[in-house]
């Protein structure tokens, strides 16, 4: 909320992007958003890609996707899953993890051990 209240505004416009009649807000935003990507060295980069910026980083950081869609708006996580792009990084770590966890699960002799207690594998029926 600082950042929006340090915009400078027009006076008498409540709007932060205005149009030239100031009585309601600008409906398109191509040609401020031109202007702000020309002025910090991004163009190309559309709103758009922001989102899903927004969700890789919320995915990445370990926030399910539930709660990244909640906050992009979205009202199915399916859509939240195709915005939310993995770095190789946090899945390796994700990996390591899992695989720290079932080594630690196993000991010297294979069997597998639950809160310090050893659980027999069961074997196959044939």
């Amino acid at each position: 909320m600082a950042l929006l209240q340090s915009v400078p505004r027009i006076s008498g416009c409540r709007f932060v992007f205005a149009r030239e009649k100031l009585d309601r807000p600008r409906s398109d935003l191509k040609r401020p958003w031109s202007f702000v990507t020309r002025a910090a060295g991004l163009e190309g980069v559309r709103l758009h890609d922001l989102r899903h910026t927004f969700a890789s980083h919320g995915a990445a950081a370990g926030m399910g996707l539930t709660v990244v869609g909640r906050l992009l708006g979205h009202a199915d996580v399916k859509t939240t899953n195709l915005y939310s792009h993995f770095d190789t990084g946090p899945l390796r770590r994700a990996a390591d993890a899992v695989a720290a966890s079932i080594a630690a699960a196993l000991n010297v002799t294979g069997q597998l051990k639950r809160g310090g207690a050893k659980v027999r594998r069961q074997q196959r029926k044939r």
